[in-house]
């Protein structure tokens, strides 16, 4: 078992994703600034970034409907599952955590947050820290994989999308791009490496043959044993995770609950309840907190996903503003005291 020699670093896909992520963010940092020099980019960024009840049947010339979120989540979802397959097959038979291999005291060290040691210690030629680092990225896609099969789940059952509903072909573009480069982002440094491994493999198996492959065990306790030898940090930031995970479900649960009779599908109330109490947009508030607790369960050790997650807020803050503003306009009881996503704050 050795560290694999060619990386993704070689390759430049951490640097192709961290252009892409700055390139997709600054013009919107640019677009929420309150210049009047400025109002015309808002505008066009704007544009590009209304759908449902924002766009006016006026502006659907370059459209899709609504409903199309789904293509989202479905790509979603494949491509989520195949690289945690791929990921978590290869840390399992390339670099495992078993206690055979490992000494207590450093395991000790390691849940403590002391990395430092690992620097001189290495277990069947690779590095223990390289190990953690490929687990802890199967434990990102695990939580990845968590949120967007909820968010299919909730596409097909939960949403009644207005058959008027639509949104900008360049915000279903950035929809689509989003949800392949959001996964690959976390896992963008050790897929080089994935895929080096499961090529290996097909190849092999084209040339050897089924009857001549050496048989697979499937020891699924070993599957799953390594991620408990996960430290403190990938633990907090998976509660994170699930405590904004849980809100956008209930959130979801409200907003798809308004116009659950389809003669209701184009009437809209003003929603009360769960983070609705504080923002206008409390969906947005918690998908924040789901991708800072990726974050912090990455241990804040990627600038890529740094990136990825300063584009979430920016898109969602400004995304946000807008609705806040049109509740402000389609409703004159509206709550003046809900601020549009961070509560007391924006």
């Amino acid at each position: 078992m050795i560290k694999p020699t060619v990386t993704m670093a070689e390759l430049g896909i951490p640097e192709l994703l961290r252009v892409a992520w700055i390139a997709a963010t600054l013009p919107i940092l640019l677009g929420s600034i309150p210049s009047s020099r400025l109002s015309c980019f808002h505008e066009l960024l704007l544009g590009f970034a209304k759908r449902g009840k924002i766009m006016q049947s006026s502006s659907n010339k370059f459209s899709v409907p609504q409903r199309y979120f789904l293509h989202f989540y479905i790509v979603a979802v494949v491509w989520t599952s195949s690289l945690l397959l791929m990921m978590w097959f290869y840390a399992y038979k390339m670099v495992p955590l078993g206690s055979d291999s490992l000494h207590h005291s450093i395991v000790a060290s390691y849940l403590t947050g002391g990395s430092h040691i690992f620097s001189m210690h290495k277990s069947h030629s690779t590095p223990v820290e390289y190990r953690y680092r490929v687990w802890r990225t199967v434990f990102l896609l695990i939580l990845m994989e968590v949120q967007v099969l909820r968010r299919l789940y909730e596409t097909i059952y939960v949403f009644n999308y207005s058959p008027s509903a639509r949104m900008h072909i360049f915000g279903y573009l950035t929809g689509l791009f989003f949800y392949i480069a959001a996964p690959l982002s976390l896992c963008s440094n050790y897929v080089a490496g994935v895929l080096m491994f499961v090529t290996q493999l097909v190849a092999k198996f084209i040339v050897n043959g089924k009857d001549n492959m050496p048989f697979i065990e499937f020891d699924w306790l070993g599957y799953v044993k390594p991620l408990a030898k996960l430290g403190w940090s990938e633990w907090i930031g998976a509660s994170i995770f699930i405590w904004g995970w849980i809100h956008q479900r209930r959130c979801h649960a409200i907003l798809g609950s308004i116009r659950e009779h389809k003669e209701e599908v184009d009437k809209y109330v003003i929603p009360h309840g769960d983070w609705f109490k504080f923002v206008s947009c409390p969906h947005y508030l918690a998908e924040i907190v789901i991708y800072a607790g990726l974050l912090v369960a990455s241990r804040g050790l990627d600038l890529t996903i740094w990136l990825l997650v300063g584009f979430v807020v920016a898109n969602l803050s400004f995304a946000a503003a807008e609705t806040q503003r049109w509740y402000f306009r389609k409703f004159d009881n509206y709550p003046r005291s809900r601020h549009a996503i961070l509560p007391f704050l924006y």
